[in-house]
């Protein structure tokens, strides 16, 4: 679990950043999950856009990809999603 302001840090963070996926009408899939994971690892901290055509509300998605990944929902707003979490291997994000 990390604390208001770590959050706060993680979203200052991505502000600036684009979205490296988008959720459309195939929903959370195995393959899609799976892509996350891999970008979790890698970059630690991840933006999606989730297109209106998905069926899911922004911060379902959020929690269902959460919930599969074990990582950390970070920001939910407008079409957006902010996810983090550490990397196992090389952490690259330092906490405040």
């Amino acid at each position: 679990m990390i604390t208001s302001k770590q959050r706060s840090y993680l979203r200052s963070m991505a502000n600036t950043m684009e979205p490296i996926f988008q959720l459309g009408k195939n929903g959370i899939e195995e393959s899609f999950l799976r892509q996350i994971d891999d970008a979790l690892e890698a970059r630690e901290l991840i933006k999606i856009a989730v297109l209106g055509n998905s069926g899911l509300e922004t911060r379902e998605a959020s929690d269902a990809i959460c919930g599969a990944l074990g990582c950390e929902g970070i920001q939910a707003i407008g079409n957006k999603i902010v996810l983090y979490r550490k990397s196992a291997k090389k952490p690259k994000i330092e906490l405040p």
